[in-house]
């Protein structure tokens, strides 16, 4: 299995622990979008696409978000549970509230997910804000390239 292009998407704003989104292609063939590089404590990192977790109201049965506080349909008090907490602070508690939607299995498939993507974003980076396509292997520049006719419309 090889990463055969990444995209990086730069993300400006408020939000100074996210600092880009990155869209994946493995073999040419499969993609994986909404992959985010964000800084932590101990440098950037990447971290796979995720969904909110969520618990049934007892009353009417509409599903929130884990933790909230009251049920977002019929307004009723929700039972709060605590969360768990660790010595490193609440990095835990946060990942209890998310549930991957695709992750790699084996620690050499994330190290060579995360050093795709965070060469990519580095690269991407010193380039510059706009969004750009960040060609990983040769052969996938070729391919790219060869689905593009004299007018930068995509061939079908």
């Amino acid at each position: 299995m090889e990463i055969t292009e990444v995209k990086i998407f730069l993300k400006e704003g408020q939000d100074k622990k996210l600092k880009a989104y990155a869209t994946l292609t493995f073999d040419n063939a499969f993609v994986v979008r909404n992959v985010k590089v964000i800084e932590g404590n101990k440098g950037l990192f990447v971290a796979m696409p995720s969904r909110k977790i969520k618990d049934a109201c007892q009353k009417c049965g509409f599903r929130n978000v884990v933790r909230s506080k009251f049920c977002n349909q019929c307004g009723t008090s929700l039972p709060q549970t605590e969360p768990r907490t660790t010595q490193a602070g609440d990095d835990l508690s946060r990942q209890s509230e998310h549930k991957d939607i695709a992750h790699p299995i084996t620690a050499e498939c994330r190290d060579y997910i995360q050093k795709k993507v965070l060469e990519a974003y580095e690269n991407e980076k010193r380039k510059g804000s706009a969004p750009r396509v960040a060609v990983v292997e040769k052969k996938a520049a070729t391919h790219v390239a060869s689905d593009i006719d004299e007018d930068n419309d995509i061939e079908l």
